[in-house]
């Protein structure tokens, strides 16, 4: 039984502009390279490994406490615990005195934030319409990240920085998610307990992935990661340093991937609980190859033409919560939600967050940062293909399908 529509969008919002903050955080390294390379004396490979391991260490915590949070059901003091401890993570940031220091408090961050998302995902599939379930999920997971981490992320990450220095920038950062702890604390609360018959059991890891629409879920979440992770640890750098973009205009620049993806959260999300998971993701998918054959296409440091390829190809950032959450949540049952949404978000986290970046890194130390954007090329033209193949779960559209178009 789903709760009333007040608490509904409440929920929703809340737990959207705390992934926000998550994504926040853990994309502040990323926009502060231009500032932190230098003082640390970081090469390219550095950053890929900075990158890589927070990605592995968010991919070990994804996958087992969501698990854990199906098993014990306790979800909502387990997201107020991992909120505050990303919190000071980001804090642990901003005192780092060199590579191995830097590395280890992405560590710690990734371990904090991994099971945010897939516990914010299971608490919205309790207890949202599931005729509504891909929209809410859609904003869960993109809508506050958008606003916070990609739009005004960019430009409030580097301005502070440029202004008072890149540790400031990361204690800044912080104070968000200390405040998010406590409205968590005070407004959500845990969902109807699921029939010990429908709940997570021993062995659910191995046979979720022997079924097939999973397993078709996992292979294409893990190329989403891969695709962002790269885009966003190294386009910063290939703009300022291979276009001669400004740095203070690179955060600008950047932040076009944020606000278009503002409208992507609601649009590519909403469309598929009206016309189906599987056309709309072809659509986004379809676009995403738009993003990086742009950067290929245009040179030079004009602004008009980064954006505007930046804001189409935003597009794909709509698969993610289709794939990761929806379609999974939708195949599973509440009672093993959080266990598919582990498999996906984790084993993308291993094999696309960590070895995308490591990558990358090496190859953009070997031929120039061009080669990180002739790797998402390929990351992007994979995604697209592979959309073919994903499952169609929508409730609407199943029920057309069965002769009853008033669902």
């Amino acid at each position: 039984m789903v709760a009333n529509k007040r608490y509904q969008w409440t929920l929703v919002l809340l737990l959207s502009f705390n992934f926000g903050i998550v994504f926040f955080d853990r994309n502040a390294f990323n926009f502060l390279v231009p500032f932190i390379a230098p003082e640390l004396g970081l090469n390219n490979t550095q950053i890929g490994l900075i990158g890589a391991g927070l990605s592995f260490s968010w991919a070990l915590a994804g996958l087992f406490v969501g698990r854990l949070s199906d098993l014990i059901g306790r979800r909502k003091a387990i997201l107020v615990v991992s909120t505050l401890a990303f919190s000071a993570a980001s804090v642990l940031s901003g005192i780092a005195a060199g590579f191995i220091t830097l590395l280890a408090t992405r560590l710690l961050m990734g371990i904090a934030e991994g099971g945010i998302m897939p516990i914010s995902q299971t608490l919205i599939a309790a207890e949202v319409d599931p005729a509504r379930r891909g929209l809410a999920q859609g904003l869960a997971q993109n809508f506050g990240a958008n606003i916070i981490a990609n739009s005004l992320g960019p430009i409030v990450i580097v301005a502070v920085a440029a202004a008072f220095g890149w540790r400031n920038a990361f204690l800044m950062a912080a104070l968000p998610g200390f405040v998010m702890a406590m409205l968590i604390a005070w407004l959500v609360r845990e969902p109807p307990a699921v029939e010990q018959s429908a709940r997570a059991a021993p062995g659910d890891f191995g046979r979720l992935l022997r079924e097939p629409a999973i397993l078709r879920c996992v292979v294409i979440s893990i190329l989403l990661v891969a695709y962002l992770v790269v885009f966003s640890l190294f386009t910063p750098a290939y703009l300022v340093q291979a276009r001669g973009v400004a740095p203070e205009r690179m955060g600008w620049i950047m932040s076009t991937f944020g606000f278009a993806s503002i409208a992507i959260a609601f649009l590519v999300p909403g469309s598929s609980d009206r016309f189906g998971r599987r056309p709309v993701c072809l659509v986004a998918g379809l676009l995403g190859v738009v993003l990086p054959a742009g950067l290929l296409l245009t040179s030079g440091a004009a602004e008009l033409p980064l954006m505007a390829v930046i804001a189409v190809g935003a597009a794909f950032s709509g698969m993610f919560p289709l794939v990761m959450a929806t379609i999974p949540s939708e195949l599973v049952g509440a009672g093993r939600a959080a266990t598919a949404m582990s498999l996906t978000m984790g084993i993308s986290e291993i094999l696309g967050g960590v070895l995308a970046p490591s990558l990358a890194g090496v190859a953009a130390d070997a031929h120039g940062l061009v080669a990180t954007v002739w790797i998402m090329l390929g990351l992007a033209v994979a995604i697209f293909a592979l959309a073919f193949i994903l499952p169609e779960t929508a409730p609407r559209v199943l029920a057309r399908r069965a002769g009853n178009p008033a669902v």
